[in-house]
């Protein structure tokens, strides 16, 4: 009988399995209504979810941790008919994404009201990528102060990465006024940063 001599470097780390195979067995299982997977998954994406929806809407206060709720109540939702042809992080962040437009539609029909301590509570939490802001707290106040749709298209744009076509397409609005909103949110915040405080 031969027996091989197995010899454990214990200064190495063992090989973990990469964040997109841990995702996608977690929403596979949850989407077989695995309730355990699903808080797993919450647990990995909370911060980057708050952080997006937060950032859109213009508050890190009650209203963007119901909008976080409400993002993962629809992915708890869609996750049966999940496909996998994205990453889940991809898939998750889009949703977080759609949650704030639609507040953010919603609140246009809406008569105005000030929410400008809202806005400006809980600065300094998890960003989008779920890591501490890097954003100073000036520019932050100064981005929730933003009107909303200006502030939504500097969000997706200069944060978000997205491009003037597809902010177009998800707002409703022609790429050209994706550019001026862009350009408006810019001129606004270079005003707000100078102002003396």
């Amino acid at each position: 009988m031969l027996t091989a001599a197995v010899s454990l470097d214990l200064d190495t780390p063992l090989p973990t399995a990469p964040a997109d195979d841990v995702d996608g067995a977690l929403a596979k299982s949850a989407g077989r209504g695995d309730v355990a997977a699903f808080e797993a998954l919450y647990r990995r994406h909370a911060g980057r979810v708050h952080g997006v929806i937060a950032r859109l809407v213009g508050g890190h206060g009650a209203r963007a941790e119901d909008l976080t709720q409400e993002a993962f109540v629809r992915a708890w939702q869609a996750l049966p008919g999940f496909r996998f042809e994205s990453a889940v992080s991809t898939w998750l962040h889009r949703l977080a994404v759609n949650t704030a437009l639609m507040e953010l539609r919603s609140r246009r029909s809406r008569p105005q009201h000030d929410e400008d301590d809202e806005a400006l509570d809980g600065l300094g939490v998890l960003d989008s990528a779920g890591h501490q802001t890097a954003l100073s707290m000036d520019l932050e106040r100064a981005v929730a102060t933003l009107p909303p749709r200006a502030r939504a298209v500097l969000v997706l744009h200069d944060v978000e990465g997205w491009k003037h076509d597809e902010i177009a397409a998800e707002l409703g609005m022609a790429v050209g006024s994706s550019k001026a909103q862009l350009h408006r949110a810019r001129g606004l915040l270079r005003n707000r940063l100078q102002a003396p405080a």
